[in-house]
């Protein structure tokens, strides 16, 4: 007597890298604006230095 077993449907195989890339949006994130005013602050402390 044999035994049947149904087959699960084949899995896609793109989906678990990007799983484990946590894929997400492009965007800059709130970070990026944090760094990007600390670098403007320091560019204008430097600017009002050595402007006579």
């Amino acid at each position: 007597m044999k035994i049947a077993v149904k087959t699960l449907k084949p899995r896609n195989p793109l989906v678990a890298p990007a799983h484990f890339r946590r894929a997400g949006s492009h965007r800059p994130g709130p970070r990026f604006s944090r760094q990007e005013g600390q670098r403007a602050l320091q560019r204008e402390m430097k600017q009002m230095t050595h402007s006579p």
